[in-house]
């Protein structure tokens, strides 16, 4: 899951994102209204995670850009104001949660999965394709009733496939995806064709048709067709 923390305060700012990197989440981090819509001007991302007083303005005006510009993006607001209205004006204006400071990570990262099921897999806590099951709790994937041992970008990979099954995704946007803002320091993204390769591998070896076909010329297409 590839989420944006919007946050002034760099100590939060540092944990959020090493507590929820451990947790397998793909983390990009803005500290101002201003660099957060550069990066939602030039990337997208699952879930923004949004403070709303920032130096530099209210994280409303980043909110009000997310539902007009990308409105499939999920957006948590956390703030260290504990107001009725800011709550009521965040989730009136599209946030699909809300949560105040001081908060425990663990309820953050429950909240975020939550999300992430209710906008991409209806949330569903168990997601299935054919013959493949998913645990977004333990991560775990299985062919029937055998366990597939993924690594977390695989894992990451599958999960991304799945929510844009019958879409073409070309490997720019994979990559961006999988690996943030970093991709544009690569020169090449034939890394991406190799982690497709491990993926393809380890579900046809478990049993599965080769569900993950090559759109020449534009990308991949995650498919029964």
């Amino acid at each position: 899951m590839k989420i944006l923390i919007i946050e002034d305060e760099l100590d939060l700012l540092e944990n959020l994102c090493t507590y929820l990197g451990k947790g397998g989440f793909l983390c990009e981090k803005s500290s101002s209204i201003q660099d957060a819509l550069d990066k939602l001007s030039n990337f997208t991302y699952d879930i923004v995670l949004l403070d709303i007083m920032l130096p530099d303005g209210s994280g409303f005006e980043v909110l009000n850009f997310l539902k007009d510009k990308q409105p499939e993006t999920g957006v948590l607001i956390i703030s260290a104001k504990n107001a009725l209205d800011d709550k009521i004006t965040g989730l009136e204006l599209g946030a699909d949660d809300y949560m105040t400071k001081p908060f425990h990570l663990p309820e953050l990262n429950a909240r975020l999965k939550a999300i992430y099921r209710r906008r991409k897999f209806q949330g569903q806590k168990e997601i299935e394709f054919e013959k493949i099951r998913i645990n977004t709790e333990t991560m775990e994937t299985r062919v029937g009733d055998e366990l597939v041992v993924l690594t977390l970008k695989e894992y990451e990979l599958l999960l991304f496939f799945i929510a844009n099954k019958k879409r073409v995704l070309t490997k720019q946007s994979i990559a961006e995806h999988l690996w943030g803002d970093n991709v544009d320091f690569l020169d090449s993204f034939d890394f991406v064709y190799q982690h497709i390769k491990n993926l393809r591998k380890k579900l046809t070896s478990a049993g599965t048709p080769d569900y993950i076909k090559t759109i020449y010329g534009m990308g991949y297409k995650f498919t029964t067709d």
